[in-house]
């Protein structure tokens, strides 16, 4: 299992995103078509439904950043050293996003309480969209998104600086990973409240420019020019609301 967990990584990967994308494809939607009556099990509900949208969109920019754990820590069990399963530093990076998934949840009550949200969580507001996009695209400059996205970006300087040895380490590892990418990416998310949560389009375009966000030898020009098209987006909508 060791000598193949390459294998199993990638195959585990791809079976998480194929179901995550599965579900809002074919479930997620049909719960929206429910009055939203906030009851402790809507919420519950809810909850999941984000963490399965945080799933589908970030598993697959996290990849190479999990393969490459799985291949240093299988170094390390070739020098002796403890093994842990690639699967706790997976964990701790959903983990973070859960935690992430309680908030937007929290947030989306209170949009929908103060009249911002539909139910079917598109917005209704358009100096509330205008405010989302521009505030989005400012953060896109900020120092503190780009010291979470070099992390994002290069994940071996990721594990030089913050490797723990065992299994306690590997989920501290995996929080501590998932609390850059939160930070990273949080605003974007957060444009699923202008969108609407549960248009596919907007969530798969989302998910498109985080991974080449991550991934693209530009990323860090990309993640800039994201930002402008949010600024003058956000401005020209302002400008019509008054």
């Amino acid at each position: 299992m060791i000598r193949h967990d390459r294998l199993v990584v990638t195959a585990t990967l791809i079976t998480l995103i194929v179901l995550s994308w599965a579900y809002l494809i074919g479930g997620a939607g049909m719960t929206m078509m429910t009055a939203a009556i906030w009851t402790p099990g809507y919420a519950v509900l809810m909850f999941f439904m984000w963490w399965i949208m945080m799933v589908a969109m970030m598993l697959p920019s996290a990849a190479p950043m999990i393969l490459i754990f799985a291949a240093v820590n299988r170094r390390q069990h070739e020098t002796g050293h403890h093994y842990v399963s690639t699967s706790i530093f997976a964990a701790g990076y959903l983990i973070a996003w859960a935690g992430f998934s309680l908030i937007a949840v929290l947030l989306q009550w209170a949009f929908e309480r103060t009249g911002f949200l539909s139910p079917m969580l598109v917005a209704t507001n358009v100096i509330f969209g205008g405010v989302l996009l521009l505030a989005a695209g400012s953060y896109q400059f900020l120092p503190l998104k780009h010291a979470c996205l070099r992390y994002c970006r290069s994940p071996l300087a990721f594990l030089s600086d913050h490797w723990r040895p065992n299994n306690l380490g590997a989920l501290r590892m995996g929080i501590v990973h998932g609390a850059f990418c939160v930070g990273c990416c949080w605003f974007l998310m957060g444009l699923l409240f202008f969108g609407g949560v549960m248009n596919l389009y907007w969530i798969a375009g989302l998910a498109l420019l985080i991974l080449l966000e991550k991934t693209a030898p530009a990323g860090h020009w990309l993640s800039r020019a994201i930002g402008l098209v949010l600024i003058v987006w956000g401005g020209r909508l302002l400008a019509t609301a008054f």
